[in-house]
């Protein structure tokens, strides 16, 4: 997988050579790259609740929508292959007829507490549920409400990890608490200690 065989295209490389980093990404892109995803971006991206998905309109103009559902509804399938159930949302179908005509898409996931941020090149198939039932089983969120439509399968011809620059770390309900859920134990115990003591001395 080389990410940046497909990304640095003749203008990009003519504009890295013009602003002097050429050099710098030439041996990047000419450098060793792994057969596939390693187990540091399946640990990524199995735990990820969200990504962003840029498609390409018949119109030529890029479509970018952000997905989501509950923390790793992600699957990584093997080392080249991602799988998710499509839920039903407003079904205005942008992003699956795109693909319908151009399987070619880009994905985006965030980590923002880490800062982190995983990019990907895919090639995107919808498979119907009923197309392969072991299948939807697998990659059908248990214990999640939701109305599933299809699948999508994402074929990775590439990745590149990016840097934290201005990525501005954000933090869900669920990681605020189990943040502080030791002090809040411990101001409870406190209270706890405090009105024992109260009623000890009203005695």
């Amino acid at each position: 997988m080389n990410y940046e065989q497909i990304a640095f295209t003749d203008a990009v490389k003519k504009l890295q050579e013009m602003y002097g980093s050429r050099t710098a990404y030439e041996r990047i892109e000419n450098g060793y790259h792994e057969g596939g995803l390693t187990e540091s971006e399946e640990q990524f991206i199995s735990s990820r609740d969200s990504f962003y998905m840029a498609s390409i309109s018949q119109s030529g103009y890029p479509y970018i929508q952000h997905r989501g559902g509950p923390k790793g509804f992600i699957r990584v399938i093997d080392e080249s292959t991602l799988g998710v159930v499509d839920f039903s949302g407003n079904r205005q179908y942008i992003s699956v007829g795109n693909a319908a005509e151009n399987p070619k898409v880009s994905l985006i996931m965030m980590d923002y507490p880490q800062r982190a941020r995983l990019k990907l090149f895919a090639d995107i198939k919808i498979v119907g549920i009923t197309e392969n039932p072991e299948l939807f089983e697998q990659l059908d969120p248990a214990g999640y409400k939701h109305k599933a439509e299809r699948m999508l399968l994402f074929t990775v011809k590439g990745y590149n990890w990016n840097c934290p620059q201005h990525i501005t770390p954000r933090y869900t309900l669920e990681e605020i608490e189990a943040a502080f859920a030791e002090r809040n134990g411990y101001i409870k115990s406190l209270e706890e200690e405090v009105k024992r003591l109260r009623l000890s001395q009203a005695d």
